[in-house]
């Protein structure tokens, strides 16, 4: 166990964590020169084609130093906010932490937010500054940025090249030297932390935890705390570039179990898992809960495969324990999921494995939160779905959920931040000041706003130096209307949205215009309209695909060619009187992105 150490690589997005992933694994040859290739550890198509991480990925390497063989279980995390999920859980299954930063772009939101994880759980930090073969880097200016922000001494920090391969050597050292030993008891019952999970259709649910305390062994019992179920444990193994089986996996270890689970539900990542025959005595503290930022409803493009989206979502959250869902129903999609997540890209992600990995044709609708509705009558409602919104005349008042939000950035977009939180009807509570260079601000603004565009407009504003957290405080009084999108005259409920009274005319003008650009023509002209109740308040019209019914005339009296151009009027309008209007999947997903 002296020789175990166990760390995982933390930075903002695209500041080289895979990269410098692949030298660390090249430096101890671990895979062969055959086998390596760029950003060997993101194996999903999906965070190659992108170039981020989506996925913590886990891997076990070899180190020789001074005759000593040490094993280094190493994580690489994504960095994109929103994934920090993924990160808080590979923290918990590591002493110490790589802070990587860009020599270029020097410290970023998600560098502070990751680095307080790792501060908040006691780890010991290794400070990099990555990319100084880049030529706009400066890396005196980062690790002036870096000992302000952590407090360490100038010659504690590495100056490294992931594309180079310059200063892995120096890092390899650092980690034997100042990452400490996992420390658990060898001699007491099997304990172990689940921080990640998958499904394999042959095998079954495969877990992946850290062993905190004890050992399991190939056949040995084990029963898992949050079901209080026992199993066999068919295979135990470490994970090199592929899993690796093992008789014995010990205390300090990373590894994986293979049990023939085939239930989803029976595994749930942040679980214990410990001995059947002598089990601990209290669950391991893990991770904290997810807090989904943006709420949408998933429904299959035909409904017979309600079962299997329920399927293809319960194997996903194995794999990705951020998704949460409950069912839903609509009029116009029928039976379906409303599904929690932590931002649009998250939202893009699920949708695109989904599709991807699960063959599944699935339809998303636009985000929302839960609203409660007092009736003329007396009565209470609680509505998640725009379309249960009772009639107008019925309603007494609206209630929507109000948040406290945390801005945390530098003090140059002080001013940009603010005017951004007051147009989404933020009100300002205080502001202090961290250190120099770093402002706080507290915010109590309604949760509807920051679920749609916020989180994007607030890295961009702030060039993604601002980092942001957020806690429901209580329901509060709104103007409020239902906003519904008539397509044909036909009311379409996935597009039906909450809004606040000020903001419905632009929003309704806004969905009008998308609308327009994504429906692809029909044989008839098609009105799109925005209206609130009985009331249209924007309309755009996509014009109807004509064939040129007057190429047969020529010359000859213009009679002829109006006559014929109002026969194919009168047809036209029949038409429209019957036909029905296909809206293009993208056509959902493109409207939560009506500012790009």
């Amino acid at each position: 166990m002296e020789n175990i150490r166990n760390f995982c690589i933390i930075a903002h997005i695209d500041h080289g964590k895979s990269t410098l992933a692949d030298r660390l694994i090249e430096t101890t040859k671990t895979i062969s020169e055959r086998q390596m290739m760029d950003t060997v550890l993101d194996n999903m198509d999906l965070e190659r084609e992108r170039g981020i991480t989506i996925k913590s990925h886990a891997i076990q390497m070899d180190y020789f130093q001074d005759g000593q063989k040490y094993a280094f279980n190493l994580i690489d995390t994504p960095g994109h906010v929103d994934f920090s999920y993924e990160v808080s859980r590979s923290l918990a299954a590591c002493e110490g932490v790589l802070l990587l930063v860009d020599a270029s772009q020097g410290i970023q939101a998600q560098t502070i937010s990751n680095l307080y994880l790792a501060v908040e759980l006691g780890m010991t930090i290794i400070p990099v500054i990555n990319k100084i073969d880049m030529p706009g880097a400066d890396p005196e200016l980062v690790e002036d940025q870096m000992m302000n922000l952590t407090g360490c001494k100038r010659e504690e920090i590495i100056r490294a090249s992931g594309r180079t391969g310059q200063g892995v050597d120096e890092i390899l050292s650092a980690i034997v030297a100042r990452i400490p030993a996992p420390k658990g008891k060898q001699d007491a019952p099997f304990r172990a932390l689940i921080f990640d999970s998958m499904f394999n259709s042959f095998r079954g649910v495969i877990a992946y935890y850290r062993v905190v305390d004890g050992s399991i062994k190939k056949g040995d019992q084990v029963k898992f705390f949050h079901t209080a179920n026992v199993y066999n444990a068919d295979e135990v193994g470490v994970l090199r570039m592929d899993m690796e089986p093992r008789p014995e996996v010990k205390t300090g270890d990373v590894g994986y179990i293979i049990t023939g689970i085939k239930n989803s539900k029976e595994i749930k990542v942040g679980d214990t898992i410990t001995s059947a025959t002598n089990p601990c005595e209290e669950a391991i503290h893990g991770f904290e809960d997810v807090k989904p930022m943006v709420f949408a409803g998933i429904y299959p493009l035909d409904n017979d495969d309600y079962a299997d989206l329920r399927d293809s979502l319960e194997k996903l959250q194995l794999n990705d324990a951020s998704l949460v869902f409950e069912p839903e129903t609509s009029i116009a999609l029928g039976f379906g999921f409303r599904c929690g997540f932590l931002g649009l890209l998250h939202l893009e992600i699920v949708t695109e494995r989904l599709e991807r990995e699960y063959d599944m044709s699935i339809i998303t609708t636009v985000p929302q939160v839960s609203y409660n509705a007092y009736l003329t009558d007396g009565t209470q409602l609680v509505i998640n779905n725009p379309a249960d919104m009772p009639e107008i005349q019925r309603i007494e008042s609206l209630e929507e959920p109000y948040i406290r939000a945390q801005v945390i950035t530098k003090p140059e977009y002080f001013g940009s931040i603010i005017s951004l939180c007051m147009d989404k009807r933020g009100i300002l509570t205080s502001q202090n000041y961290l250190t120099e260079d770093r402002v706080e601000m507290m915010f109590e603004m309604p949760m509807a706003e920051i679920v749609f565009d916020f989180y994007d407009k607030l890295k961009s504003i702030s060039r993604g130096y601002a980092s942001f957290d957020y806690h429901r405080i209580d329901f509060r009084k709104g103007d409020l209307v239902k906003l519904d999108i008539l397509l044909n005259a036909e009311r379409v409920d996935a597009f039906s949205a909450m809004i606040h009274r000020s903001k419905a005319e632009d929003f309704g003008r806004r969905m009008c215009e998308k609308l327009k650009e994504l429906i692809p023509p029909q044989q008839f002209s098609i009105p799109i309209q925005a209206a609130i109740g009985a009331k249209v308040i924007a309309r755009e019209t996509i014009s109807a695909l004509r064939k040129d019914v007057t190429a047969k005339c020529y010359g000859g009296d213009i009679s002829r060619k109006r006559k014929l151009l109002e026969k194919q009027k009168k047809g036209k309008k029949r038409m429209r009187q019957f036909g029905k209007v296909e809206v293009p999947q993208e056509a959902f997903i493109s409207v939560l992105k009506l500012n790009d």
